[in-house]
């Protein structure tokens, strides 16, 4: 029971950094990874050390009005490797509308992570996911669509 009980713990980590991506509240994505974190992002294109490193690089890249994502992750394959580490796998689909540079991008990628418990809450010690695809489409190329609501628009 206590196994389940650390699962559950472990998505409702991935379920906050997920959130606090999409919704740009950098300081509680911060209390998601572990100092000593890591990442490889897009194939580990984006490969950052140290949890300062990490959200740098994502401020920089989605702290934008003009920038909206939502990231779902699910198909949770979780394994507790000991009291106090867990590897997970997640099926991630995300969309990102990039209203300066004019497009909409569409990806679905396997998150692969390492996950640490330290003063009993569990955190993120590796990060990464690989691609399945990741397309790209121009926003002219829709001359209908219009984004009605943004809640980062001033």
């Amino acid at each position: 029971m206590q196994d389940l009980r650390e699962i559950e713990a472990i998505k409702q980590l991935k379920y906050k950094y997920l959130r606090c991506v999409d919704l740009k509240r950098w300081d509680e994505l911060r209390e998601c990874f572990a100092e000593d974190a890591t990442s490889a992002y897009g194939d580990g294109q984006y490969s950052f050390r140290g949890r300062e490193q990490i959200m740098e690089f994502l401020i920089a890249r989605m702290d934008r009005p003009t920038f909206i994502t939502f990231h779902h992750c699910h198909h949770p394959e979780i394994q507790l490797t000991s009291s106090t580490t867990a590897v997970g796998i997640w099926a991630m689909e995300g969309m990102g509308i990039d209203l300066q540079a004019g497009t909409i991008n569409h990806c679905a990628a396997y998150y692969h992570d390492e996950y640490v418990q330290r003063n009993g809450q569990w955190q993120i010690a590796l990060t990464g996911y690989d691609y399945l695809y990741d397309a790209v489409q121009s926003l002219a190329d829709t001359p209908s669509l219009r984004l009605t609501q943004n809640r980062f628009a001033k």
